[in-house]
């Protein structure tokens, strides 16, 4: 089905915020204009729309789903479910897509998904029946596979829906060996992988700690290097916001705020994110918590309070230019996609703050996806292969350095150093060294160049000339 035209009423700046970045990182390149605008543009766009029965009758769903970049395959993007959904964001955040597999050298092209529905106004079973519809009309126009794009969870979905298009995807394809590899995010019980639901809130936790480490930057902002002692709003209590101040503060940081759509709630003392969010899961709101000296019903106002880091993990465009000015953060680090506009981070810039760009913070999901589509392929779980021979071979060293020195360790140091590790501790470490590695790249692209002013230009930069290679190695520009 060919691509509809935008309705009058859309929202259409997103995509067109996303290309203005291109645009202007583009110029610190030396790249063809038709190379450039290739990669650019979406390749394919695919906009349709499927009826479901509900109770006596029928509703009709509007649904996308947007392949940016083949430049690597498979493409690679969640399915996002949300009555804001529209084109212009689907093509949005498959380009950040592309970007964001090239910055943490992900080998997949950018892809998205939306189905314009509030996943609440829905029973369980129209869901399934939403969603394993949605996968059933992608299998018929070939937007489905493991070697052709693969969906993942976003806002509105999860393990649930996922092992719904796994099912349909592998009962459409009888005999498929790979069929459990079309979709990641799945459940641990049918093939997914562990640390996948945790990814990208642990991997914008150890994005910002790598870049609160630099002394000689948080001497330009004002603060001392290191995560200990750091006051950090985190926006969004789903799966995102929660891992990400959970694992912030494990690192040391100081959790002072949480802003959800029903307000916001502060302590300068810090709050309990665990005690917050069993409060929320038993009340429904994190309104009237205890151990909270301030509450807001305008969540906006939960953004603005005193802190050194914001992290905003809800939805896009959420910093703007009409509050840029009201945050009192030095550093936002992107949880979600697009939630700075860029007025808003060139006033945040202009006023020496730094911007940890949502290319990069966020890209722990399809970082660890990628693992999960690896061990998908392989048939085989981390560890399974090694993990018990690592442990004898460590047992061997130890038994001989006991007996050639004559000392003993405890029980505690003898686990502790035997242990071989297991597919969670593999992934984790892979995660970790992805982050570190992709933020000093994007950190020596912005010194190399001051003129390119931001980190999010910088990481830009990065992903073009990453990308411009896998053209150039495919033979279509010389």
């Amino acid at each position: 089905m060919a691509t509809n035209i935008l309705v009058a009423d859309e929202d259409t700046h997103f995509f067109g915020d996303v290309c203005k970045n291109f645009d202007y990182a583009a110029q610190f390149t030396k790249h063809d204009a038709g190379l450039l605008d290739q990669i650019k543009s979406c390749n394919s766009v695919y906009r349709f729309r499927f009826p479901i029965r509900r109770g006596n009758g029928f509703e009709v769903i509007d649904a996308w789903r947007v392949e940016h970049s083949h430049h690597q395959s498979p493409t690679k993007g969640g399915i996002r479910y949300s009555e804001m959904v529209n084109e212009d964001e689907v093509m949005a955040l498959a380009a950040l897509m592309t970007y964001k597999c090239a910055i943490v050298n992900v080998p997949f092209g950018g892809a998205k998904g939306g189905i314009k529905i509030n996943p609440k106004n829905y029973t369980v079973s129209e869901l399934e029946n939403i969603t394993r519809r949605y996968t059933v009309e992608l299998i018929k126009k070939n937007f489905i596979g493991p070697s052709i794009d693969v969906p993942a969870p976003d806002y509105g979905s999860g393990e649930r829906e996922m092992s719904w298009i796994a099912d349909t995807y592998a009962t459409m394809n009888p005999g498929q060996l790979d069929a459990m590899g079309a979709v990641t995010g799945k459940p641990i019980a049918l093939h997914g992988i562990a640390g996948r639901r945790e990814a990208t809130g642990r991997g914008v936790a150890i994005a910002i700690r790598e870049c609160v480490s630099f002394g000689e930057d948080m001497q330009k902002i004002g603060l001392l290097p290191g995560l200990a002692g750091k006051k950090v709003i985190v926006q969004g209590l789903g799966n995102v916001g929660y891992y990400s101040a959970k694992f912030l503060a494990e690192f040391g940081a100081l959790i002072v705020g949480l802003c959800e759509f029903e307000g916001a709630i502060y302590n300068e003392d810090g709050l309990d994110i665990e005690a917050v969010f069993q409060h929320r899961k038993a009340t429904g709101s994190i309104l009237g918590y205890a151990g909270a000296k301030k509450e807001f019903k305008n969540t906006m106002e939960g953004l603005e309070q005193p802190c050194d880091i914001l992290v905003p993990a809800a939805l896009e465009n959420q910093i703007t230019e009409d509050n840029i000015r009201n945050i009192q953060a030095k550093i936002i680090a992107e949880g979600a996609n697009g939630p700075t506009s860029p007025e808003a981070e060139a006033i945040f810039y202009a006023n020496g703050g730094i911007i940890i760009p949502d290319m990069y913070a966020n890209a722990g999901g399809v970082t660890v996806s990628y693992f999960e589509w690896l061990k998908n392929l392989s048939h085989v779980a981390f560890g399974r292969m090694n993990r018990r021979f690592e442990e004898n071979s460590n047992l061997n060293l130890v038994n001989m350095v006991e007996g050639i020195t004559g000392t003993s360790l405890t029980p505690m140091q003898r686990s502790t150093i035997i242990k071989g590790a297991s597919e969670l501790e593999l992934v984790n470490s892979g995660l970790e060294d992805t982050m570190i590695r992709s933020y000093h790249e994007i950190r020596e692209t912005y010194k190399s160049n001051p003129a390119i002013g931001t980190l999010r230009s910088a990481a830009m930069v990065g992903a073009i000339n990453k990308i411009a290679v896998s053209y150039q190695n495919l033979g279509i520009w010389p």
